[in-house]
């Protein structure tokens, strides 16, 4: 069964910002992204994938804890209590410098030195 369902599904593809959170010795640890990039390098049932340029904390906090929390939202889905919806997917990441997605990530972006991929294990609603 897919992780991303019909509502997160349509916010992948209409968010502007994504919030990326890892756990570090001082505590989390919180970046972003566009959410064009995350289009651009694609989203499937289960897996997120994004380009890293620096990331350097974030890639040390994966090798101690994968585990990873997004954020995305958009005033142009429909919530339960009126306009905007946002929701948290969580999961496991990791930051590739080789293979097919890291080459993809480079290509499409000259300053990434690879891809962070995301699995995706559950998914929240916020509104």
């Amino acid at each position: 069964m897919s992780a991303i369902d019909a509502v997160t599904r349509e916010l992948l593809d209409k968010t502007e910002f994504v919030t990326i959170v890892t756990e570090g010795p001082e505590g989390p640890h919180v970046v972003g992204n566009w959410g064009d990039y995350l289009r651009r390098l694609g989203f499937d049932e289960d897996r997120l994938v994004l380009p890293a340029g620096y990331y350097r904390k974030t890639e040390e906090n994966l090798q101690r804890n994968n585990r990873v929390q997004v954020l995305v939202a958009s005033r142009s889905v429909q919530g339960n209590h009126g306009p905007g919806q946002g929701c948290v997917l969580r999961g496991t990441g990791v930051i590739l410098e080789e293979g097919e997605l890291a080459e993809r990530a480079k290509a499409a972006f000259p300053w990434a030195r690879g891809a962070l991929v995301i699995t995706v294990e559950s998914v929240d609603t916020q509104l």
